[in-house]
């Protein structure tokens, strides 16, 4: 099922396997038959660890959804609720089990909280008069969820929020946490490097950590050599723009979520020849995307502008392939055909759907509003204009356009602009709050508080500096065959890879100047490692980095990064984790409040 994740440099199944195995050993504890009561958000993460043949061999025999009221009915003996630790959960447990004991008063009670436990969950469940109800209450330490062979995801919805809104940095706590699980299990990183105040909690969180359990170190030789932190907030700029990659904008469009995404079915209906397509199926096609299909791997990285030329010299490649049964004329060869059919026919559906998704995508691309709305993007990111009221953002707002799409602009303009000026600010709050309502006035102040939208306070904006010192901005990127990592925005360099891939080469003391201008500290630790433990590199061997976004990544930056580790002369492979898989859309949501009232 997980092979996809031991293909890479450094085998995550390792830490998928650790997952799975404290899950059967809590499993285990509670005695007798089972049902688990799931917090909706978890079942997502929760299904790339342990499908559920696993919860099945451990007596699992009905699984439902935590909602208040009564609980469903099932003949068992224990009932487990998996749960986050939020208060108001904790109220609607409370129901369902008073609600259980006048029906089945000799029902055991289990409570799982992940990824910890909470004196606070646990204090409102003993005032509802049930904590004494729970024969076992216990966390489960789900940290780094690997989602695929180069890429691990707290799926931390709020971090950034968290951490920038509401000053809370439980996030960091737990990533420095899933750091040091995967130390346990990968050994000990000796280089850390940070940029971003984020970024240098954690790391102190870290050391301090390593400190506190002195004794218990394993002799493991590492398998990473550096770890770079690094800040959301030093590149807001790149999750706000419009990503160019295959996998970017099935994101973008369609939304991933924990590695699986919903597509309209109609594109997907099997036709019959001579048969009316009456019956269209309603409900979304749903597809995983993950390394584990080949074509998948090909292309998800590649710019969509190079996609259409991939897919069709893999059709190519498989009707090719079909045609060699006519060739077959011994026994042996129609054996061998035979035998690699499965391969070639998964590979046929693959591509079928592929070209569906691909369809659907350049309906969009190919649309003038597409168009337009990049051509604005890239006018801010060159530095055109970035200073008055933008006239393409003052029509949207008239035709009164999705606000996500509005406030992805403007910010995009302020971050491009270190701030706008004032009468330009205001202009564009004001045009937002008539248009679409003044309960937003909330979330205006939350992006000002998370410098998405700022007033210009000096005069100078650092970012051309910024953009040409880092060569943000590539002329003729070349989508076909990328030569630069450009190519995942046809055009801008993301800014968080570009520090990554200046740090492999020739070191951050080049860019000092540059470093200062971007928020945060930048810093270098040093882990000792136990003695026997160094590396002996043979010649020739890549040296491997994970890169942890504090705040979230997008697909796009995930392809620059893998387009690095590909290069020839990198002499660097990377690995990526991260707090949450994000885009624009969904960061912005993440930043709203009372988001769903008004979501077109």
């Amino acid at each position: 099922m997980a092979a996809h994740l031991s293909y890479g440099r450094v085998n995550l199944n390792i830490l998928r396997e650790a997952a799975r195995k404290e899950l059967r050993e809590f499993l285990d504890k509670c005695a007798g038959s089972k049902a688990i009561v799931w917090d909706e958000y978890l079942t997502g993460p929760f299904g790339l660890i342990a499908q559920y043949s696993l919860l099945k061999e451990h007596e699992v025999e009905k699984m439902f959804t935590l909602k208040s009221g009564r609980l469903p009915s099932a003949d068992v003996k224990n009932i487990i609720f998996f749960v986050r630790p939020r208060l108001e959960l904790m109220d609607i447990i409370a129901e369902n089990v008073l609600s259980e004991d006048k029906v089945h008063p000799a029902r055991d009670f289990h409570i799982l909280f992940v990824p910890r436990r909470s004196m606070l969950c646990e204090q409102r469940l003993k005032e509802q008069g049930v904590l004494g109800s729970f024969i076992n209450i216990d966390e489960y330490i789900l940290d780094l969820i690997p989602y695929d062979g180069d890429l691990l995801s707290m799926e931390y919805d709020s971090a950034f929020r968290e951490c920038y809104l509401e000053n809370d940095q439980t996030s960091l706590y737990h990533t420095a946490k899933g750091l040091m699980t995967l130390q346990a299990l990968y050994g000990t990183i000796p280089q850390i490097y940070g940029k971003g105040d984020s970024a240098r909690h954690v790391a102190n969180m870290m050391l301090r950590m390593k400190r506190e359990f002195a004794g218990s170190q394993n002799q493991i030789l590492p398998v990473f050599d550096t770890l770079l932190l690094l800040d959301r907030n030093v590149d807001l700029l790149t999750p706000l723009a419009t990503q160019l990659t295959y996998e970017g904008l099935i994101d973008e469009i369609f939304g991933i979520n924990n590695g699986y995404v919903k597509l309209p079915p109609e594109k997907f209906a099997q036709k019959k020849q001579g048969e009316a397509s009456k019956d269209l199926p309603t409900e979304p096609k749903k597809l995983q995307l993950n390394s584990a299909e080949e074509l998948y791997a090909e292309i998800r990285d590649k710019n969509f502008n190079a996609v259409g030329a991939a897919l069709s010299k893999k059709a190519k490649i498989i009707s090719a392939a079909f045609e060699e049964r006519h060739n077959a004329k011994t026994v042996g060869e129609i054996k061998q055909f035979v035998s690699q059919l499965p391969h070639m026919q998964a590979a046929r559906s693959s591509l079928a759907n592929h070209t569906s998704i691909a369809e659907l995508i350049k309906d969009i691309t190919t649309s003038e509003a597409f168009f337009d709305n990049l051509t604005v993007e890239q006018e801010f990111m060159t530095g055109v204009d970035t200073d008055k009221v933008n006239t393409y953002i003052e029509d949207c707002i008239a035709q009164k356009d999705p606000l996500i799409k509005i406030l992805r602009l403007v910010c995009m303009q302020s971050v491009c602009n270190n701030g706008l000026k004032q009468k330009v600010l205001d202009y564009y709050k004001r045009e937002i709050l008539q248009t679409y309502g003044y309960e937003h006035i909330l979330t205006l102040n939350n992006l000002e508080k998370a410098g998405l939208l700022k007033l210009q306070t000096s005069s100078r904006n650092n970012y051309p500096t910024i953009r040409k010192t880092l060569k943000l901005w590539m002329e003729d990127a070349n989508e076909q065959n990328p030569n630069d990592i450009s190519y995942v925005y046809s055009g801008y360099a993301p800014l968080s890879i570009r520090l990554t891939q200046v740090l492999a080469r020739p070191g951050w003391r080049s860019i000092e100047e540059v470093l200062k201008m971007l928020p945060g500290p930048h810093f270098e630790e040093r882990q000792q490692l136990p003695s026997g433990l160094h590396k002996k590199r043979q010649q020739g061997e890549n040296r491997t980095t994970l890169v942890f976004f504090l705040g979230g990544v997008t697909y796009a930056e995930i392809a620059a990064l893998r387009f690095l580790s590909q290069m020839e002369d990198s002499g660097m492979e990377y690995i990526i984790a991260t707090t949450k898989l994000i885009n624009g859309t969904t960061w912005i949501k993440s930043l709203m409040d009372r988001p769903e009232s008004q979501m077109p």
